[in-house]
């Protein structure tokens, strides 16, 4: 069995003229990130790998997990196209995780995120919200048969849903 959690980035800041790639996280966005891997170790949810957009607010909610489970931002794989991913980027970026990995955080953005999490189970959402992790598991040895597989929907979190 493997768990997928898939987390879109935390809130951006959009106070500056930046790119759309090098968006910040503005306060709360630094806020909502390790709030929420907290409540993943609250709920002793263990994490193998993550797995990264290269784009700035995706990095940085990547690393503020990372860094609630005492990993170095060094290990942090980015997959470039995981920035403006369709449904078969994330399908493609994968299939190349370590078979090793049980549990691996996925960091992208939406439109793409949604519509990927709402291929995976019967469990479909509107819309996940900055700092959403949408979680599902699969019966499966080797990444390469994640898209193949039958799904689980597990949970679904977001900061503002204990509010």
């Amino acid at each position: 069995m493997k768990s997928l959690l898939i987390i879109r980035h935390a809130k951006s800041s959009w106070d500056f003229d930046f790119q759309d790639f090098d968006r910040p996280l503005n306060h709360r966005g630094e806020n909502d990130a390790p709030a929420m891997a907290k409540r993943l170790l609250k709920k002793d949810i263990k994490i193998d790998a993550f797995v990264s957009s290269p784009a700035k607010r995706a990095f940085t909610t990547a690393a503020l997990f990372a860094e609630v489970y005492d990993e170095k931002k060094k290990n942090i794989i980015i997959v470039p196209s995981l920035y403006e991913a369709s449904v078969s980027d994330f399908f493609n970026a994968i299939e190349g995780f370590d078979k090793d990995c049980k549990n691996v955080a996925l960091f992208s953005h939406n439109p793409g995120i949604t519509a990927f999490a709402n291929k995976l189970t019967d469990t479909k959402i509107d819309d996940m919200p900055t700092c959403a992790v949408f979680a599902v598991k699969a019966d499966i040895k080797k990444w390469e048969d994640f898209a193949t597989s039958k799904k689980e929907f597990w949970f679904f979190d977001y900061p503002k849903a204990h509010q």
